[in-house]
């Protein structure tokens, strides 16, 4: 597996392989590897014929941590992220410092803004400036790789389609896929953050995964969605979360369901002691 810190060694690479007809995949992460962000190197690789190479970046972008959030103490691991990436066939690995990434410094640098009607709910909501960061930092790290295939994970459901509006309005030559939320015995989504919860937590966490469960199947059955909301969100108080936010949206673009609308998903994140877990599903319904 190739190693890069600099923007230039890694396009000279990458120039070489597509000079040989293949195909680039692209898996940005911010490290503290797990088997979710695995399976995104896996449904590139699904998407794509024999002639793929797969990039991974490591790289925790400060732009998208609020001031009391944690980029000083966020999880980093990078020999032992070396080692999973190289077992998985990875080819090469991007792991640029952050004056690679912002020369400039982090204030300075040019922002991507996507629309706020994506932005400013939700995850934006409550934690003002995070999309403007995700979307910069992205949008850096596709002009450095410029890769024909990107793979983003499902839970962050929010993220998602925010990458993918950009890559719409920005015209970018990249097909973003996604990968289903992979999931802990007990239903936790698994994300680094986890790894903040004690003993006591992690034997709950669980519950928020149950409780969309419960939120989907009342919606289903055809109770009021306004109703099993409420139920859902104080399902989880019951289990000592305190709740950030319990929805229903229309997948395709987070807007409040109206009458006609059937794809559905349900969106909820909540604290568990110091430590703040997101989750969503998706669903159908059906319109007589």
């Amino acid at each position: 597996m190739h190693i890069h810190q600099h923007a230039r060694p890694l396009r000279e690479q990458i120039a070489s392989w597509r000079a040989q007809g293949e195909c680039i995949a692209f898996v940005p992460t911010m490290g503290n590897l797990h088997q979710g962000h695995l399976s995104l190197v896996e449904t590139a690789r699904q998407q794509a014929n024999a002639r793929l190479r797969t990039v991974v970046s490591i790289f925790v972008n400060p732009m998208q941590f609020g001031e009391n959030e944690d980029f000083d103490t966020y999880p980093r691991t990078l020999e032992d992220d070396i080692s999973k990436l190289q077992q998985a066939g990875v080819d090469m690995l991007y792991v640029p410092a952050v004056s690679e990434i912002y020369p400039g410094g982090v204030g300075a640098a040019t922002r991507v803004l996507p629309p706020a009607e994506l932005t400013e709910l939700l995850e934006g909501e409550s934690r003002p400036g995070f999309f403007t960061g995700v979307a910069t930092v992205v949008n850096t790290l596709f002009n450095i790789v410029r890769p024909d295939i990107a793979c983003f994970g499902e839970k962050d459901f929010q993220q998602l389609l925010v990458i993918r509006r950009m890559v719409a309005d920005l015209a970018m030559p990249v097909r973003v896929l996604s990968a289903p939320i992979v999931r802990e015995p007990d239903g936790l989504a698994m994300s680094s953050r986890n790894r903040y919860l004690d003993a006591a937590e992690r034997a709950t966490a669980g519950k928020l995964y149950v409780c969309l469960q419960h939120l989907v199947s009342e919606v289903q059955s055809g109770a009021d969605s306004h109703y099993a909301v409420m139920h859902a969100s104080q399902e989880l108080e019951n289990h000592g979360f305190v709740v950030d936010y319990v929805v229903i949206r229309r997948q395709q673009d987070l807007a409040v369901p109206g009458a006609g609308d059937t794809r559905l998903v349900a969106l909820a994140a909540a604290w568990l002691g110091k430590t703040r877990l997101i989750d969503n599903m998706c669903f159908e319904i059906n319109k007589l």
